[in-house]
Formats: C-alpha cells, sequence, structure tokens
C-alpha cells in the first residue's frame, strides 16, 4: 500500500509540473496536439479495439448488465467519433487569456477579469473509456493537467488511450505528464488520490452514486459531482401527441444507461387518457417496463404497481416510472421533491407554461419539446463534457473548457496609491 501511495504522489507532483507549463502553452500549439491526437486515434484504431477487446470479455465474464458493457464497448465508429470530438474541441475558442470584462474605477484604475486554468484535475469514472480521451483533451485545452483514473472493468482500453495521447504530447514537447492514467485497478490508489490537496485542485468524479458518494466521503480537495440523474419529461395537457411520443421514446430507450435518459414520465391528468396507451405501447414494443401510480394503472392496468422508491429511481435500464398529475404545479413540485438537478423536460404548445417550467425548475438542464438525451456538453455545443455538474460551485449542468477554467482579477494603473 505504502508504494501505492509513493506512485500515486509523484503522479501528483509530476502533474503540478506539468500544469505549469501548460498554462503557458499557446492556443495554436495546444490545437496541433489536439489535432495530432484525433489523427493518432485512428491511425491506431486496431491496438484500441483488441485491447477493448480483454475488458469485455472480462466484462461479460463479470456479469456486467447489458448497459454497462454498452458504455464500455469501443469500435471504429465510437473511436472515429471520439475523434471528431477531440478536433471539435481544437476548434472552440480557447477561454485561456480572455478578458471577461474591464470596468473603470473613480480613481483611474482598470479592473478585469481574466480566464485561467484550474490547474490540476482528478477524474475518476467507470466503464466508459470514451472519457478518457474527452477529458484529455478538454483539460488540455483549456491549460489543465489532469490524472484519470478509470474504472477497472475499462483498464485495458484506458491505458492504451492513454500511451496514445502521451505519445503525441512527447513527439510535440509538450509535458507527458500533462495526461496520466492510474495504471493499477486496487482502489487504494483512489483513497491516495483523494489526499493530494497540495498537488490537485479538483476532483470530478463519474459513475454511479455510489462511486460519487464515496469520493466525496473521502477527499480532501474539492468535488465537482452529481450523484444520480433522475431525469423528468411532463406532458402537458394539450401537448403535440406525435412529438410527445417521439420525445418520450428517444429520452427513454436511445441509451437508457447513461444519466440524461428519462427515469420518470409525468402526464397531465386531461391527456393522460389519450397519450398513455400510445406511450405504453411504443415503450412496451421497444422492451421497457412500466412502473405506474394507481391513476396510471386505472388507464394501464397492466402497468407494474409503482412504489414510492420508484420516484427516486435511477434505473439506467429500460424500466420507467410513470406518474398522472393534476397540472403543472404538482410536476413542478414532484420534480422539486425527487428530482436530482439534472435534466427535466416539459413537452407543451403552451408559451406560458414552457416558460414558468424553465424558470421555476432548478434543475442544470431544462428544455422544451426536446428529448433529456440533449443534456450533453457534445449536444450543447461545448465539443465535449468533462462531467456533467449538479452541484453550483463552480459549474452547473454540463463542463466544457469555460467550467475548467476560473477567473483572476487583473488591475491596470499609472501609478495609483491606496490612501
Amino acid at each position: 500500500m505504502a508504494e501505492i501511495g509513493l506512485q500515486i504522489a509523484e503522479m501528483g507532483r509530476q502533474a503540478r509540473r506539468a500544469s505549469t507549463l501548460l498554462a503557458k502553452t499557446s492556443t495554436a500549439l495546444k490545437n496541433r496536439a489536439l489535432l495530432a491526437m484525433a489523427d493518432a486515434l485512428v491511425a491506431r484504431t486496431e491496438v484500441i479495439v483488441r485491447e477493448n477487446a480483454r475488458d469485455l470479455s472480462a466484462a461479460r465474464a463479470g456479469g456486467l448488465s447489458a448497459a454497462l458493457i454498452d458504455r464500455l464497448t469501443l469500435t471504429g465508429t465510437t473511436i472515429a467519433g471520439i475523434a471528431r470530438g477531440i478536433a471539435e474541441v481544437a476548434a472552440l475558442p480557447d477561454p485561456v487569456g480572455t478578458v471577461a470584462s474591464l470596468w473603470r474605477r473613480p480613481n483611474g484604475l482598470t479592473v478585469g477579469r481574466m480566464r485561467i486554468p484550474l490547474g490540476v484535475i482528478g477524474i475518476i469514472y467507470e466503464s466508459r473509456p470514451n472519457v478518457t480521451a474527452d477529458a484529455a483533451a478538454l483539460c488540455l485545452k483549456s491549460g489543465n493537467a489532469v490524472i484519470l483514473r478509470g474504472g477497472s472493468e475499462a483498464i485495458h482500453s484506458n491505458l492504451a488511450i492513454g500511451a496514445i495521447l502521451r505519445e503525441v504530447l512527447r513527439d510535440l514537447s509538450l509535458p507527458e505528464a500533462a495526461i496520466q492514467i492510474v495504471p493499477t485497478t486496487d482502489r487504494e490508489a483512489v483513497t491516495e488520490l483523494l489526499k493530494l490537496e497540495e498537488f490537485i485542485d479538483v476532483i470530478i468524479p463519474r459513475g454511479g452514486e455510489e462511486l460519487i458518494r464515496a469520493v466525496v466521503r473521502d477527499s480532501r480537495i474539492p468535488v465537482i459531482k452529481h450523484y444520480k440523474g433522475v431525469c423528468h419529461v411532463f406532458v402537458d395537457a394539450g401537448a403535440d401527441i406525435p412529438m410527445a411520443l417521439r420525445i418520450c421514446l428517444n429520452a427513454k430507450t436511445q441509451r437508457p444507461g447513461v444519466c440524461n435518459a428519462m427515469e420518470t414520465l409525468l402526464v397531465h391528468e386531461q391527456i393522460a387518457p389519450r397519450f398513455l396507451p400510445e406511450a405504453a405501447k411504443e415503450l412496451r414494443a421497444a422492451g421497457v417496463r412500466l412502473r405506474g401510480c394507481e391513476r396510471t394503472r386505472a388507464i394501464l392496468p397492466d402497468a407494474e404497481a409503482a412504489t414510492e422508491a420508484d420516484w427516486s429511481a435511477e434505473y439506467l435500464d429500460l424500466i420507467l416510472a410513470v406518474r398522472v398529475v393534476r397540472d403543472l404545479d404538482e410536476a413542478i413540485a414532484h420534480i422539486e421533491a425527487y428530482g436530482s438537478l439534472h435534466t427535466e423536460a416539459i413537452v407543451t404548445e403552451s408559451y406560458e407554461r414552457a416558460q414558468r417550467f424553465l424558470s421555476e425548475v432548478n434543475s442544470s438542464t431544462v428544455l422544451v419539446n426536446a428529448s433529456t438525451r440533449f443534456s450533453d456538453g457534445y449536444e450543447l455545443g461545448l465539443g465535449a463534457e468533462v462531467g456533467i455538474s449538479t452541484t453550483k460551485l463552480h459549474a452547473f449542468g454540463p463542463m466544457g473548457l469555460e467550467e475548467l477554467t476560473t477567473t483572476k482579477f487583473i488591475i491596470y494603473g499609472n501609478g495609483q496609491v491606496r490612501v
């Protein structure tokens, strides 16, 4: 155990040194590195897929769910998509060094805020090896060094991707320690990583609620997090039923194992008798099990009975809780009581109720007439995301480049002294 502690501490020291160099690296060189990384990942697709196959074999032998295996799987198509995401990060404006605002004080001082990197970011995540590339790209572009600790189920995939990215850094004479992968699956490595407040500025966990709560409990370092994604779609009275069906089917079934998938469907009582039978038919055809309140089961008698636990459940599977509500007020009250501040959507033809939903629902992403699956950095034009925050310090919602920076005050004077 002592050996692991020493290894992780050395990674922290190297990351801190690398962050100092990276903060001074030009936008042009960072973009050159990112484009080279995108090309290198595509060129080494065969290597990545081979290493991913080792992880998939172990995952199947270990009985991982189909949803988790879906998150873990890399193919030529997904690797090409990861590469496109990195290239899109390269095309985004560099936030580092930009001045957000300037104002002049009565004494003649000009005061402003300049964006700077956070420094060293530790990311702890499960299953998805694409996070390795996405997070590394975002951290590099925003001038941050990163230490990545993926789940044991993706160790071979993550190490393969990390080695390719570090090779590009080396070829361009950038510090290799700007991107580091924790090379062991020993859980003690996470414990040691969370002690490194001297070297790491922020921890971002991505994964299940159990993982995130453990990180929050044990970390000496500030944590940006979301515990789970209990996402809702509310189908309002008078909603366009074909639109609502399309949105609900996409929100639940496109990728049920991700945090922005719909977990609870709320339906206005006026539209429920017409909407729910059609929705149930399409959802069941896609393999979804329905768990309904008493009013839902009066319309859909073969739905399972929902319990109190279902309203706060993040299934990450083809299971959907359904509740009939009196009106918008009851829908908002339900979301406030059971939601996780992640993502909520309303399907409505009413501008007034849409605006109320946007202003009164306190989640990090709120949509009108669109699927919850759009709560994603790539889909929102951030290029990629390092995670989704449901805490309001210092970011809220999908985190892209700007959320990986902070600001410092800059002041221009001409000899002023304080009296």
